[in-house]
């Protein structure tokens, strides 16, 4: 990681575009985050690139002075996998929303996580479609009503903790953007981590969702790092730990706790490790990587006599 030879303030790490977010969007917390970790960790901002897809958190590289790639709907990882292999050295950020991660993006979750790219994914997470104004998303509770839903959502929603800890991810948290100091935290934990993380943020959306609302998350949520869950490699606990984030979906009005902290974090190569290894493999086979000896390669199909 580049460190700057002179410090630089978290608003320094912003761009001259002011943001277009809905004042008191949760997503405002995000960007002080991030600003905030970048400046505490002395990041050169041409040493970070911010991806995104399409949302209104989506549009989070817009605000921020790193390099910034505003990608197609449900494509940010991929684009962010691309230009982790191209120059591993890069600060990788991809700033998604529910919709865009879990949705159209599904597909390329899993393989992301599984095979332990060297990338933070910060998931704002509003439990709807707010930029094409109030559909319901992977996220929202059964029987949420849409603009395309209105008399309710026959979906459950999916589980993004116990998701991603599935799928393979080495870092699994969750946050709550009303609370700057645990926000940062979670978002730090996850940016110093080597490997893939991911930290689910849950970011209520002032002007569509009336009911998962800054005064709904504030009495239900709890630390569970505070409260005793320590051994952050022990899988199965974190898998229970994340049954829990779902309880106060159960019915409308539940008073369920919602757990936030980190819930999961291993350490196991990254990608490019294992390709380095991959490598010595081949060049001790087939010469070096950069020359290799085709002839080798070639006689290894050529017709048996």
């Amino acid at each position: 990681m580049e460190l700057l030879q002179t410090p630089i303030k978290p608003k320094e790490y912003r761009s001259e575009i002011e943001s277009t977010w809905c004042p008191g969007c949760g997503d405002f917390g995000v960007t002080t985050a991030l600003t905030n970790i970048m400046s505490q960790m002395q990041m050169d901002p041409d040493s970070v690139l911010t991806i995104s897809g399409i949302g209104c958190s989506s549009r989070l590289p817009l605000w921020l002075r790193t390099f910034g790639f505003h990608s197609c709907h449900g494509r940010a990882l991929p684009v962010a996998i691309g230009a982790k292999i191209a120059n591993p050295d890069l600060n990788i950020f991809v700033t998604i929303g529910d919709g865009d991660m879990f949705s159209i993006g599904a597909g390329h979750v899993p393989h992301a996580a599984r095979r332990n790219f060297d990338i933070k994914v910060f998931c704002m997470d509003n439990n709807m479609y707010a930029l094409t104004k109030n559909q319901v998303s992977p996220t929202s509770r059964h029987k949420k009503k849409g603009s395309l839903s209105p008399y309710g959502t026959l979906d459950s929603p999916i589980n993004p903790i116990e998701l991603m800890i599935t799928y393979g991810a080495t870092f699994v948290a969750q946050s709550y953007t009303g609370s700057m100091k645990h926000t940062t935290a979670m978002m730090k934990a996850a940016t110093e981590h080597k490997g893939f993380a991911f930290v689910n943020l849950l970011s209520p959306c002032p002007t569509f969702n009336h009911e998962e609302t800054f005064k709904y998350y504030k009495p239900r949520i709890y630390d569970i790092n505070e409260e005793g869950h320590k051994d952050l490699s022990n899988r199965m606990k974190a898998l229970e730990l994340s049954d829990r984030a779902m309880d106060h979906y159960q019915e409308s009005g539940s008073d369920a706790k919602i757990p936030i902290g980190i819930f999961y974090k291993t350490e196991k190569p990254v990608f490019a490790e294992n390709l380095a290894e991959l490598k010595k493999s081949y060049s001790s086979a087939y010469g070096s990587a950069d020359k290799p000896d085709w002839n080798k390669i070639f006689d290894q199909y050529a017709p048996q006599q």
